[in-house]
């Protein structure tokens, strides 16, 4: 029972893992790329028993000739093919296992990922409210943007100039004479 389990585990770190940065992945196959990711990630490469040229020429080694991806079962082999050189004195089995572990109910890292930043000038640079100018007319009152209406001069053809004041006064003062 525990051995069906580690497997669903498994496949699902597989899935997230397969799924990672592309938008088209079905979570069915693993690119070169992000296996090297779930590796590099669930600590299999460690920099001397197990490098990155290692987990490359064992990717390599299991996919098929001319495919660039690699199934659930090929990853399995892969793991069984790192596991006795990431666990050296282990048995066969105990390496495996111990690899699985590794894996188990991970998900890619987004260690190194830009954040966003409100120090300095950049604070005063994306405050809508601090914006002056033509600038000043592209955004409402709570900083959102007005899009279209807000980049284009609206012309209105009232006959008055833009900036006068008493537009459509004429009238009311003709009755008061």
């Amino acid at each position: 029972m525990a051995e069906s389990t580690d497997m669903s585990l498994l496949q699902e770190a597989f899935r997230k893992f397969s799924i990672h940065g592309d938008t088209k992945a079905t979570g069915k196959e693993l690119n070169g790329k992000n296996w090297a990711k779930l590796c590099k990630d669930c600590k299999i490469i460690d920099g001397k028993s197990v490098t990155s040229t290692d987990v490359d020429i064992v990717f390599s080694k299991v996919k098929a000739k001319t495919a660039r991806v690699i199934t659930f079962e090929e990853f399995k082999k892969a793991l069984v093919e790192l596991g006795p050189k990431r666990f050296k004195g282990k048995s066969e089995e105990e390496a495996v296992s111990s690899i699985y572990k590794l894996i188990e109910g991970k998900e890619p890292a987004n260690v190194g990922v830009t954040k966003i930043t409100k120090k300095g000038g950049v604070d005063r640079l994306t405050d809508a409210s601090k914006y002056t100018g033509s600038h000043k007319e592209r955004f409402d009152k709570s900083g959102k943007g007005k899009g279209k209406g807000g980049r284009e001069d609206l012309v209105e053809n009232t006959g008055y100039v833009s900036s006068y004041k008493n537009a459509g006064t004429y009238d009311e003062k003709l009755q008061e004479k």
